[in-house]
């Protein structure tokens, strides 16, 4: 066997990035959740290419909100509800907004255990109430990895799931590849009547979930420093110490023990550059704040900086996993099922897409969706939780919470309400939600005693307010055209 020491040095040159990556692709998962399929296929086949520009916009945007959540929980060591749990001092405000968080929380589980029950349904004919019955059940098996096994087991279940919705929904696209005109031509901003906005709100509440924007903070949080919050929130009040000279910077991406250094990589790390990338750029910040920020980084033994530059490259891959399959939901219905007679449901299209391109691409189309319901449902459990620890300061445990937030969604197909409908306004109900997740975080990360060196750049704020503005205005507009029967 090789020796204890060859195995640290092996995992310290070659699974030093690595190590790293992780917490992004989790919150992945939540962009490639049964309201996606169904919002993306039912755009797709319904308009075509027209809504090809909200799936890339949205995704854009994405990167920058995911990013910025997992510096919050990177820099502060805490979640975003927690940071807002703390701020929000009069109790009646601060339990208004858990109610808003929360009920997009139970929207977001609505559409997983939904899509959960269609693809079962599909695969196997049962029916949809026990298919709900049996997502439930699965994700609580998920769930129990999470809180046993911790949060690497728990990132790299949900990782081979991701891979899995990742295969399912392209494999279609080979044998019906788009029109490169018609992808060129929907890059266009546009729209095409109320319909088409109310899809282009769902396609934007779908992928960028408010669920998602708390989950993500947390989820750094726990990876990075799970033990090191309590020991960096004393610190905070009572050191003022300066930030580390560049001989304390500690190896970058390994998994060693805290208070330990590898001077074979303890050189200076410079300021990362490019979007959200600011350490070091607004010098003095508040004495609690960075003296916070360097606790968690000495605890954990990783410096900053070199934490952030990792998690821009987590988030990217992240992203370009969800935005990839996104899209080639959209095109492949907008290939083979526009115009298309009852596409407009996931039962519909699933019958079309077995008639059209065969047996295998549906059935790879179904696992696919029930992977997506079984992994979105425990990303959607774990950030349920969070936000009612961090505002509330009470904590349910994670299985008692699958088992109570599973009630709407067996409640909706017990009624025998259309499973797409149901999923589509799921989502447009989250992107209702993404406002009062957005423009916290936004303004948060953009403050010097939350964050102190590593606050936002001018231009990464200007970033965030903009896509706040856009996400507000198209609502707006959803409304108005909804009352007005434009």
């Amino acid at each position: 066997m090789p020796k204890k020491a060859d195995l640290v040095g092996r995992r310290r040159t070659s699974g030093r990035a690595l190590w790293l990556l992780g917490p992004a692709m989790v919150a992945g998962v939540a962009y490639l959740d049964p309201g996606n399929v169904a919002s993306n296929m039912t755009a797709g086949a319904t308009f075509g290419y027209l809504l090809v520009w909200v799936v890339v916009l949205g995704n854009v945007m994405a990167w920058l909100i995911q990013y910025l959540s997992a510096k919050l929980g990177i820099v502060t060591g805490e979640s975003l509800p927690q940071v807002l749990g703390r701020r929000i001092r009069r109790p009646w405000a601060r339990r208004a907004y858990w109610l808003q968080a929360e009920l997009v929380a139970m929207a977001t589980d609505v559409a997983e255990v939904i899509g959960g029950a269609v693809a079962l349904h599909l695969l196997f004919g049962i029916p949809l109430v026990w298919g709900g019955v049996i997502t439930g059940v699965v994700s609580m098996g998920l769930l129990l990895v999470q809180t046993r096994r911790g949060a690497r087991a728990f990132e790299t279940v949900l990782i081979g799931l991701l891979l899995v919705i990742a295969v399912g929904f392209t494999f279609g696209l080979l044998f019906a590849p788009p029109e490169p005109a018609g992808v060129i031509g929907g890059l266009v901003p546009r729209f095409e009547g109320s319909t088409s906005v109310l899809l282009a709100a769902s396609i934007l509440g779908a992928t960028i979930m408010p669920h998602a924007i708390y989950a993500h903070s947390a989820l750094a949080r726990d990876r990075f420093a799970p033990a090191a919050a309590s020991a960096a929130a004393r610190v905070e009040t009572t050191s003022t110490r300066p930030a580390p000279t560049p001989d304390r910077v500690t190896a970058a991406g390994t998994d060693i023990a805290p208070g330990t250094t590898d001077r074979a990589t303890a050189t200076p790390s410079p300021a990362p550059s490019g979007l959200g990338a600011n350490a070091g750029e607004n010098a003095g910040g508040t004495p609690g704040a960075q003296s916070r920020a360097d606790a968690l980084a000495d605890a954990r033994g990783i410096s900053t900086p070199r934490l952030l530059r990792a998690t821009r490259w987590d988030v990217t891959i992240a992203l370009a996993v969800a935005g990839t399959v996104n899209l080639a939901i959209l095109l492949l219905a907008a290939a083979t099922l526009a115009g298309v007679e009852g596409t407009d449901s996931l039962e519909g299209a699933y019958a079309a897409l077995r008639e059209g391109l065969g047996p295998l691409v549906a059935t790879l189309f179904a696992v696919g969706l029930l992977a997506s319901g079984l992994a979105s449902t425990s990303v959607g459990a774990y950030a349920g939780a969070e936000i009612m620890q961090g505002l509330l300061h009470a904590r349910i445990p994670l299985l008692v919470r699958r088992l109570v937030t599973l009630v709407p969604a067996l409640v909706i197909l017990g009624l025998g309400v259309d499973p797409t409908l149901a999923l589509v306004l799921s989502q447009v109900v989250l992107s209702f939600g993404i406002p009062f997740a957005l423009v916290p975080l936004v303004a948060l990360t953009r403050r010097r005693d939350v964050l102190g060196d590593y606050r936002n750049r001018g231009a990464t704020t200007a970033a965030g307010v903009l896509a706040s503005v856009f996400l507000i205005a198209l609502n707006a507009l959803l409304l108005w055209l909804v009352f007005t029967g434009g």
